[in-house]
């Protein structure tokens, strides 16, 4: 049985996604075509370069969330005649590679100074960053650790085509291709485990519940990450959820879990995302719809260029629905969806957040495909609060401070023992 298969809800949510959210959270190849065959033709490296600075500049001054200037753009290419191009031309680097550098300080020169997330990205560096952007790996999936017997499966992504396959968690790997595990060694297993893409790996493994023998041929792939872990507490009847990032699975990693601890009829929850980087603004929202009422409005994003785009709080059924007292912890390494979570639910008074400012970047970001097969990373639009109000540059402001060396494990405790005592009527 797939995931959705088991959470039907999870199709009304995305029907309901598309219906309501315009907002492109990735982008767009900006006349394509005519710009290839413009850097294809017999030209000499300054001109290849100034067709490209020109499709570039066309990207950021349609879709950038700030202003840039065309007389800004005017004294880059003056830089670039005196001192650049001479200066790459020196090193006697390739045609692409002089068009890639100088283009990515074309784009440095043009942002915002404390822009961190806009930048310009060549072909194989740009699947890449989009790969980490969205949550996606390519891989087997699979993590373990040597020991005398063979390979010990630790931890294995649900979504990867080992698991689909019956692979899980305390599974004893015994050869790989036909190798004794043994023989290969742990460094050498662990690579085995992370084959190029595409490629099929033979698996022999002894199951840790039956303990019967297996070979399963998972093919390295891509696929969502788990971004949600369950953490002790120490504290009876108060559970912890750490979001390391947010994709477009997220709601589906918190569906398995909220239900086993609806079950034990929790007093509180603490949500961990300190050092979440964030992630598509989308995978926020879904989030929300396990803790808010349904069908009302979570926040908006606006462009400089971009009409007002709304995200509606998904119906969900009321069996998904929880109203346990939450605390949410943060850190200056919350960013993105991460701190949009947590500010509006701080706001909505749903959730009490905890810890330091947030890293100020609730803005809407989107990846625009080049002529060449390079990416523009690129802020597009900026978040703002239902009353109007914009997320503030400096972060979220945390309802109680707490210093950044309080031991990670202590500052899950004192959250829980804090939800505790406010259950108990004591706070």
């Amino acid at each position: 049985m797939t995931p959705l298969m088991k959470y039907p809800f999870h199709f009304l949510l995305i029907s309901v996604l598309l219906s309501v959210l315009p907002v492109a959270v990735e982008g767009k190849a900006v006349d394509a075509p005519a710009a290839a065959a413009s850097l294809s033709a017999p030209r000499s490296v300054r001109e290849q370069c100034l067709v490209y600075f020109e499709e570039l500049y066309r990207t950021m001054d349609e879709n950038y969330f700030f202003d840039i200037r065309r007389a800004d753009y005017d004294r880059f290419i003056k830089s670039f005649d005196e001192k650049i191009l001479p200066s790459l031309l020196l090193e006697g680097k390739s045609s692409d590679y002089v068009r890639w550098r100088s283009t990515a300080y074309l784009l440095d020169y043009l942002k915002q100074p404390d822009d961190v997330f806009s930048r310009f990205l060549p072909p194989v560096p740009a699947e890449k960053f989009a790969q980490e952007v969205y949550g996606q790996k390519i891989d087997l999936g699979v993590e373990g650790r040597m020991e005398a017997p063979g390979f010990v499966v630790n931890f294995i992504e649900p979504r990867s085509d080992a698991y689909a396959l019956g692979l899980r968690e305390n599974d004893l790997i015994v050869r790989l291709d036909g190798t004794e595990v043994l023989k290969l060694g742990e460094e050498r297993a662990r690579a085995a485990l992370v084959p190029l893409a595409g490629a099929r790996v033979q698996i022999d493994f002894i199951d840790a519940v039956a303990r019967k023998p297996h070979i399963i041929a998972p093919v390295s792939k891509e696929y969502f990450k788990q971004t949600v872990f369950l953490r002790e507490t120490g504290v009876p009847d108060v559970y912890c959820l750490d979001i390391q990032k947010f994709n477009r699975e997220t709601n589906e990693d918190m569906s398995r879990f909220l239900p086993v601890i609806a079950a034990k009829k929790p007093r509180g929850l603490v949500i961990d995302l300190r050092n979440n980087p964030g992630g598509p603004p989308l995978a926020a929202l879904m989030v929300s719809a396990f803790f808010l009422p349904n069908e009302e409005l979570f926040a908006y994003f606006e462009g400089r260029h971009k009409p007002r785009s709304e995200l509606v709080i998904p119906r969900l059924p009321d069996e998904f629905h929880y109203d346990w007292p939450l605390v949410i912890l943060v850190n200056s390494g919350t960013g993105s969806a991460s701190e949009l979570f947590s500010g509006v639910m701080q706001a909505r008074q749903r959730a009490i957040v905890v810890g330091r400012d947030t890293a100020g970047q609730v803005l809407l970001k989107s990846i625009f495909n080049m002529s060449d097969g390079s990416s523009v990373a690129m802020v597009v639009a900026r978040g703002h609060f239902p009353d109007g109000r914009p997320f503030p540059f400096d972060g979220v402001k945390p309802n109680e401070y707490v210093p950044d060396d309080i031991p990670a494990d202590k500052m899950i405790g004192n959250a829980a023992k804090y939800l505790l005592l406010k259950a108990e009527g004591r706070l």
